[in-house]
């Protein structure tokens, strides 16, 4: 077996361009791509060239979106997430009428919308968990009103999902779909997103609702948890460094299985690209998170993946 051609006939795992999820940033305020300088190579993209990005991903071979806005306002409750004429609300209108067999995520928190970044309502300093519920549970009906597949809730408020479910639900909206960003860890890899996104936040940090990296067993009873409550799909962010929680998801639970490569982990590649072969990185990245369990993959890679080896 040692034989390259043997070699790929017997590989365990290979990774395919329809396990990879494209992130897009949306930028109400922009009428160009802007470059973000924390992500070499990645782009803001204005409301007007989104259908444009969509095309060129699917002359690729990639179908999978997950979208992420940056609006023209914010306030203190994030309105502008629910707004039915927000950011992300007019780029899957403008998607959805040009594409119908894309499959289009949305981001559903208020880190992007509120003026304080954080995920939840804010009130003296402290994030009011229950009170931010309803709201969530507001953005994704009107993502779905758009022509949103699936909607994921990011801001790991507990009870999210069955907010969001119910919501769907008595709206009618029971096709669509959750992806559940159920252990979700309060990461360092997570800076370049904020400078994307603009969602950063004012005061404090996230560790109070984001999971400790020092914990592995508290995973598995967030994604319990989340599946009794209607998840249809459960993510780990992030990928490289939680690839053992990857893998004791799976076995555990054995559900559809996302894995978040980070924009800092993207960040890293970019950075070692005078040392270290780009292309065989990527590529070798991306068969690990797979090979630890994931059935699907966000990834900042994946239209280099897709131009290297689709």
């Amino acid at each position: 077996m040692r034989q390259e051609r043997l070699r790929r006939l017997v590989r365990e795992v290979k990774v395919d361009l329809d396990d990879l999820i494209v992130p897009i940033f949306v930028d109400e305020r922009i009428s160009k791509p802007v470059e973000i300088p924390s992500m070499p190579g990645y782009y803001r993209v204005p409301v007007e060239g989104v259908v444009k990005e969509v095309e060129n991903c699917l002359e690729l071979g990639l179908k999978s979106f997950i979208l992420f806005g940056i609006p023209s306002y914010k306030d203190e409750i994030g309105s502008s997430a629910f707004d039915r004429n927000g950011v992300i609300q007019k780029a899957l209108r403008r998607i959805r009428s040009e594409f119908s067999d894309v499959v289009l995520i949305t981001d559903v928190c208020l880190c992007e919308y509120t003026t304080h970044g954080h995920c939840g309502i804010v009130k003296d300093g402290k994030i009011l968990n229950d009170e931010t519920l309803p709201i969530l549970g507001e953005i994704a009906v009107s993502h779905a009103e758009c022509g949103a597949d699936i909607v994921a809730p990011s801001g790991m408020m507990d009870g999210m999902v069955k907010a969001i479910r119910t919501a769907l639900d008595d709206e009618g909206y029971t096709d669509v779909a959750i992806m559940s960003y159920s252990a979700k860890y309060a990461s360092n890899f997570y800076g370049p997103f904020r400078d994307a996104a603009e969602s950063g936040y004012k005061f404090g940090d996230r560790k109070s609702y984001q999971m400790d990296f020092h914990n592995g067993d508290e995973a598995l009873r967030e994604v319990e948890l989340d599946l009794k409550e209607g998840a249809d799909i459960v993510m780990v962010k992030p990928a490289l460094a939680y690839l053992d929680v990857v893998r004791r998801v799976k076995d555990r639970f054995g559900v559809p299985t996302c894995a978040y490569n980070v924009s800092g982990e993207y960040a890293m590649v970019k950075a070692s690209t005078t040392f270290l072969d780009e292309r065989a990185i990527v590529y070798e990245i991306l068969t690990c998170i797979k090979r630890a369990g994931a059935d699907l993959i966000v990834t900042y890679h994946a239209k280099d993946f897709a131009r290297w080896f689709g």
